[in-house]
């Protein structure tokens, strides 16, 4: 008599409320049923978030529930900061193997180098089967001013060399490169949107400026996004004042609109912006800003599709609800997000499909209906239905593809030999090559050391196929010489490396380089 007396009482209330508050007494009631007379103790913590969970995932592919603990771990790559030592690292034969200390970092004020070992942490053990990136965030991330001591194993010395680490802030640059390609043409690699992304790219165009620039080449391809404020802050440097950027429209949400308020400072040089299937909100507000005001050439495939708006509510526990709540749209009125009717499955799906109907080599296997055409500030015409079409399609390269360079990558052959290399030899190519650029120019990858990359692939069980090397291996060849020049410079000298082998760079370098036809295609 008591449950029904329960639900009766229950149900009765719901009369002359709204929907949302009756299913919300419905689910309360749900939890007091399961706590009071379920068969066994019940975990109602788990079961409400694992009910959240399933909720939102009935709504969109981008709606999500984050943890208390995962909270401040899904920010921190846009936050652009976090607090620990300061290097890059690899974890090279369940070693903890330094590429890069940060510069400024803690590390690097204690004298820490590319290729040191860290064999333990706090006179504990610190390699093994139970060093995965979780333990090394554990024992070297810390709270600013906390202490941390590190035995190193540099080089051939057989003597560990202790160092005392004083954690600090760390900034996590999303600017993986900003280098001039020629005499005109400048080009920056952006990883993500992040906080202080803006910041970041104001100082490399003042830096690409001062060196000549009067052509750019951005480059967004893999770039998920991030920030809607720091794209809109970076679409602004390349526009006039008072020009349409971005807006946004939900049944909750009014439209809203974000406009350049001045003229940038980049606002008459030639812009070619890369994008490709990675490329992905943030990245394609700016993108598509860049393509409707016919400011600058795209090149490269579609771009990803999400065009949802996550709002973030939180939680009483300190979890953490990103609701969609709107959608982008670009200045022309197109809607960014591609198709989600099918559900999420389906959604996550669409890079295979695109690979299966072509999309990755052809331009003419993509379709847009007529219903969903809009013409540029120009004229020309653009599509919506989700994602960014490029001005200049480029097909996915796949003349260095084989299945022995395939299992080089997966194995990280290329990671641990050319760690060993540099760390082996840095002192004779910083003698040998006195800046990047010598080394650039002319270090070639010998036969020797491909006879030792064949040993190190013998060693991971990559089984060696002369016919697939020869297929690639220029490309080979590239992603050694570019490793071993980050394993002694920097992440930039990786890209400055591959890059000469890009064909979309090359497409883009072209483009820039006749005037004509720059015009044309934003015509």
């Amino acid at each position: 008599m008591l449950l029904c007396g329960i639900i009766k009482s229950t149900y009765a209330q719901n009369n002359g409320q709204s929907k949302a508050q009756a299913n919300a007494q419905k689910f309360a009631t749900t939890l007091f049923l399961i706590d009071n007379y379920y068969v066994d103790t019940a975990n109602t913590e788990k079961v409400v978030e694992e009910a959240i969970i399933a909720a939102l995932k009935e709504l969109d592919p981008h709606s999500a529930y984050l943890s208390k603990k995962d909270v401040e771990k899904a920010n921190e790559p846009l936050v652009g900061s976090f607090e620990g030592i300061g290097v890059t690292f690899q974890l090279i034969r369940d070693t903890i193997t330094v590429i890069g200390p940060t510069p400024g970092g803690p590390s690097e004020r204690v004298g820490i180098q590319a290729g040191d070992q860290f064999i333990k942490i706090d006179g504990k053990d610190a390699f093994g089967k139970k060093v995965d990136n979780e333990y090394v965030q554990k024992h070297l991330r810390g709270k600013k001013g906390t202490k941390v001591t590190v035995s190193v194993k540099r080089g051939h010395d057989p003597e560990l060399m202790d160092f005392e680490i004083v954690r600090d802030k760390i900034p996590l640059n999303s600017i993986n490169a900003a280098f001039m390609m020629d005499k005109q043409v400048g080009y920056i690699k952006l990883d993500r949107f992040a906080q202080d992304s803006d910041k970041e790219f104001k100082a490399a165009m003042e830096k690409l400026q001062n060196q000549g620039m009067k052509s750019l080449i951005l480059d967004l391809r893999s770039n998920a996004g991030g920030y809607l404020n720091t794209a809109i802050q970076m679409v602004d440097e390349f526009l006039k004042g008072d020009q349409l950027i971005v807006y946004t429209e939900g049944l909750h949400s009014k439209r809203q609109e974000w406009r350049s308020v001045d003229a940038g400072i980049y606002t008459e040089g030639k812009l070619v912006v890369l994008i490709d299937e990675g490329s992905a909100s943030a990245s394609e507000i700016l993108s598509g800003a860049i393509q409707d005001h016919d400011r600058g050439v795209l090149i490269g495939r579609r771009s990803f599709g999400k065009g949802l708006v996550q709002r973030p509510f939180n939680l009483p526990d300190g979890a953490v609800i990103r609701l969609t709540t709107a959608r982008y749209h670009t200045p022309t009125g197109r809607c960014i997000q591609r198709p989600y009717e099918a559900g999420a499955e389906d959604y996550y799906k669409e890079m295979t499909k695109r690979l299966e109907h072509g999309e990755y080599f052809h331009a003419d296997s993509i379709h847009f209906p007529d219903s969903l055409k809009y013409k540029t500030d120009a004229g020309r015409i653009v599509y919506g239905g989700g994602g960014i079409m490029p001005d200049l399609f480029m097909p996915v390269d796949t003349s260095f593809n084989s299945k022995l360079y395939t299992n080089l990558v997966r194995k990280g052959v290329f990671n641990k030999y050319t760690v060993d290399y540099a760390n082996e030899h840095r002192e004779a190519l910083k003698a040998t090559y006195p800046s990047f650029e010598q080394y650039n120019r002319s270090f070639t990858v010998t036969d020797i050391m491909m006879e030792a990359v064949k040993k190190a692939a013998a060693n991971e069980k990559v089984e060696w196929n002369e016919e697939e090397y020869q297929r690639s291996a220029k490309y080979i060849k590239l992603q050694i010489k570019a490793l071993i020049a980050r394993n002694v410079w920097e992440m930039q000298q990786y890209y400055e490396v591959t890059l000469k082998e890009d064909p979309v760079v090359a497409k883009a370098l072209k483009v820039l380089g006749n005037d004509k036809e720059y015009r044309k295609l934003l015509r």
